[in-house]
């Protein structure tokens, strides 16, 4: 969980860079949801999050135990010790071994363990802004279809009159069964969009059920969130590049500091008594292109600069891109409600010229018919707008409080 103390972060400077500061876990753990409380999404937020199987807290779990453990890596080891005698026999002692020089090697140990803490509470965060944002996006998919559903329903029942009405004229002989067949198929075509529309809002609230693992009926509606666009919150993609920066960095202090040679003190303990050594470790300059690996590891600081910068670019252009995608759905639905108005100001009209004679009521029917799926796409447009919004808070890791993971 993140609620833990920071550990310390990777300090070193220099040819391998500067590696991310100690307050990432504190930066996601200061994090607010903007789900507003008390809302449809916070409620479905809260139930998304109490049926989560934990994986993730799990992992991170794990990587603090490991830090910890790091942690005391500069206490000397103690363990056994089995050397073959001259005679052909074995001898076993105690070995104790205390680091006196090791080029940095146990402090870049730390550093790696801690920042592999960070990168799975990165990874905690992550998972579980992505699994709110799934029930989320289940929930307003249903709502969408729940409100084209209500709108092809009602033009399913005022085809139906139209249909009543042509029934009484091919009586009558004012029409042919011809004109009442094309108006059939007519409503025959909204009733199987009726249908598809109810399909898709139960199999969206299906899933968001056996998500949550409880029913969520009796939620409905729309939340407003903030403009999370020119946010200074930095998206979470950005956090993760930055804490395997540090592990990266910290895993290449640890190859170098294995490539010199490192200086311990040892004593033996065995039936002859104490006897105390000195132990001269790491081969790595005898190697064969020794020069040009530890060129390498000395580049991995200006890589992961390299990379984080590429990873806050690519976060940013994707803001960027979903809002201008925000925005010409916001464009498109002033037009669309500026075509449905004067869409509805034609049927008025086709109702008029009906009733003195002037159009047909097949001409009618095809007028009601073009409005009425003209109103049920424009419903879908706020739908849209509002995953829109969804997305960029998942992206910068706040549709779920910090505190809570």
């Amino acid at each position: 969980m993140l609620q833990m103390h920071d550990q310390a972060g990777p300090s070193a400077v220099g040819a391998l860079g500067q590696p991310a500061g100690a307050g990432l876990i504190g930066d996601l753990q200061a994090r607010r949801s903007v789900l507003p409380k008390g809302g449809a999404y916070a409620k479905v937020s809260d139930a998304v999050i109490s049926a989560s199987s934990g994986a993730a807290a799990a992992e991170l779990r794990v990587a603090q135990l490991k830090a910890n453990a790091q942690a005391k890596n500069w206490l000397p080891s103690i363990g056994p010790s089995v050397n073959l005698t001259n005679l052909g026999g074995l001898a076993a002692s105690l070995l104790l071994e205390q680091s006196l020089f090791d080029n940095g090697r146990r402090k870049a140990e730390r550093a790696f363990a801690s920042a592999d803490v960070e990168v799975a509470a990165v990874g905690l965060s992550t998972a579980m802004n992505q699994r709110v944002f799934d029930g989320l996006s289940y929930y307003v998919n249903a709502q969408r279809a729940h409100a084209q559903a209500a709108v092809a329903q009602a033009a399913t029942g005022r085809l139906q009159d139209f249909n009543t009405i042509m029934g009484k004229r091919v009586a009558g002989g004012l029409s042919d069964g011809s004109e009442q067949q094309v108006l059939n198929q007519r409503m025959a075509e909204m009733q199987a969009t009726v249908a598809v529309d109810l399909q898709t809002e139960a199999s969206q609230m299906a899933q968001l059920t056996a998500l949550t693992g409880q029913p969520m009926a009796g939620i409905n509606g729309l939340d407003n969130l903030p403009d999370l666009g020119r946010s200074m919150t930095e998206p979470l993609a950005v956090v993760k590049a930055r804490s395997e920066g540090a592990r990266a960095i910290a895993q290449a202090q640890m190859q170098l500091a294995g490539m010199k040679f490192g200086l311990a003190a040892t004593a033996g303990l065995d039936d002859g008594g104490v006897n105390p050594g000195v132990k001269l470790n790491g081969t790595g300059l005898l190697n064969p292109g020794a020069k040009d690996n530890i060129t390498a590891l000395q580049q991995t600081g200006d890589v992961v600069d390299r990379q984080t910068a590429e990873a806050a670019e690519t976060a940013n252009r994707r803001i960027v891109a979903l809002q201008q995608q925000k925005a010409n759905l916001a464009s498109r639905r002033a037009q669309g409600d500026e075509v449905l108005r004067q869409t509805a100001a034609n049927l008025d009209l086709f109702t008029q010229q009906y009733k003195v004679g002037r159009r047909t009521l097949l001409e009618l029917v095809g007028q009601y018919d073009a409005y009425a799926r003209l109103q049920r796409d424009q419903a879908s447009l706020g739908y849209d707008m509002a995953l829109i919004d969804l997305e960029i808070a998942r992206d910068r890791g706040l549709l779920v409080d910090g505190a809570r993971m």
